[in-house]
């Protein structure tokens, strides 16, 4: 059973909230239980805070053990500081009000902190992927989820442009996984493309989260939430699968904006929460499928001052390229972690390679604090963000210029009667 409360005109209430929470939490049976609770980090718009404090509130006491671990896949460990921002709430203030509940981040990188529970055969991933991959995947996941009892899955579900929606057992395949299933989870993605996936709801990469969550004998409780900005619109407590499917319907309605036209230049206005272009690259994600053919996308976020805190030495090598130039050079960069390349492809978006000479479709420029030889050693544009004035690209949409506030979350795409099969603008819906 999964119990459920949206709106797609206002915001839930913390009363209906807090009704939704303890009904999946009292469904779940918890009492005398060890519960590790899996929570995303600072890079997802959720009231954490919130809910953190309603699931310690209804299980502190009761459980035998509360704890939770954020899913960071391969986002830098949070500090301090930035948990307590996380739970609304710091360090000295949970422990006098909920004694010995603790908060993990998932370390991808420390092999002793991951076991592994199985592998995805190689004629299972071919089966999985129509084909477009053929090989073993170890599925390796934090070692955290042994000591418990039941897994509670917290967060949002928005477009996403690696698994089609994020949300349900995305939160423990890559979240808490190993380096392997994570390489392989978001190679295959970009296999597809972005503008293929994103906001699509069953995809070859979701049947490979299912399959890995498969081999996880723990029960799971999912409690997935909907946002339309920073508001909460819907949430869902139930089974991982059941719950993020309710949770992706609604995210279809309220984080999809459908365009009857292409544009030429877009401002793609990065938030703070993205703290590097690692995350800030949803700026061109979910822009990509209403970009026209030539057009200029400039990810402006002048906070900026990395491109990966995590991966940065790698991109500094590799640089950002269409699909094409690393699968038709597929020896050369076998060395390379997939995971890495796909990010790198996702924000040069599609393009082609074809007698070694690149073709990217549009062309993708930084505004960020990241210097200009460093910005074009990686093969990105650069402008200096001092010299942009939003204001200035805001009301042109009927020029096909289009300035995008708070980026990354809300995914436009062509309207479905004037799409191709790429996920673009049909040629002849050209702007």
């Amino acid at each position: 059973m999964t119990l459920g409360k949206s709106e797609t005109a206002r915001k839930l209430t913390v009363d209906e909230i807090s009704e939704i929470v303890a009904g999946g939490l009292d469904a779940a049976d918890l009492g005398g239980k060890r519960v590790l609770a899996i929570i995303p980090d600072h890079t997802r718009s959720a009231p954490i805070g919130l809910f953190f404090k309603l699931v310690c509130e209804r299980l502190h006491g009761c459980a035998k053990q509360l704890d939770f671990i954020i899913a960071l896949g391969t986002h830098p460990p949070m500090p301090d500081n930035r948990i307590d921002e996380l739970a609304e709430m710091s360090a000295s203030a949970r422990a006098a009000r909920f004694p010995g509940v603790r908060i993990f981040n998932h370390t991808w990188d420390k092999p002793d902190s991951l076991r592994e529970i199985g592998t995805i055969t190689a004629d299972e991933v071919a089966e999985l992927s129509n084909g477009l991959m053929r090989e073993d995947i170890p599925i390796e996941i934090n070692r955290l989820v042994f000591d418990s009892d039941h897994l509670l899955i917290i967060g949002p579900t928005f477009p996403h442009e690696v698994v089609g929606f994020s949300g349900g057992h995305k939160y423990l395949f890559p979240g808490i996984a190993g380096a392997r299933i994570i390489n392989a989870f978001h190679w295959l993605g970009a296999m597809i493309t972005n503008p293929v996936i994103i906001g699509t709801k069953q995809t070859p990469v979701r049947d490979v989260v299912e399959r890995s969550a498969a081999m996880l004998g723990i029960p799971r409780t999912c409690l997935s939430m909907v946002m339309k900005g920073h508001d909460l619109h819907g949430l869902y407590a139930g089974s991982p699968q059941d719950a993020w499917s309710a949770a992706a319907d609604l995210s279809a309605k309220l984080n999809i904006i459908y365009m009857d036209r292409p544009y030429k230049r877009v401002l793609s206005m990065s938030p703070p929460m993205y703290d590097d272009i690692w995350t800030a690259g949803k700026c061109m994600y979910k822009l990509e499928p209403i970009l026209d053919d030539g057009a200029v996308l400039i990810i402006y976020a002048p906070h900026v001052t990395e491109i990966s805190y995590t991966h940065g030495a790698v991109i500094d090598r590799i640089g950002y390229h269409t699909r094409d130039y690393f699968v038709k050079q597929a020896e050369r960069f076998k060395g390379e972690p997939r995971g890495v390349l796909a990010h790198s492809t996702h924000v040069k978006g599609v393009g082609t390679y074809e007698d070694g000479i690149e073709k990217p479709r549009v062309d993708v420029i930084l505004a960020t604090q990241i210097p200009e030889e460093r910005c074009r050693a990686v093969n990105l544009g650069y402008r200096d963000p001092a010299g942009i004035d939003p204001a200035e690209w805001r009301g042109r949409e009927d020029e096909g210029v289009l300035c995008v506030e708070r980026a990354g979350e809300m995914l436009y795409r062509p309207k479905p009667e004037l799409a191709d099969e790429r996920g673009l603008f049909r040629p002849e819906a050209g702007g």
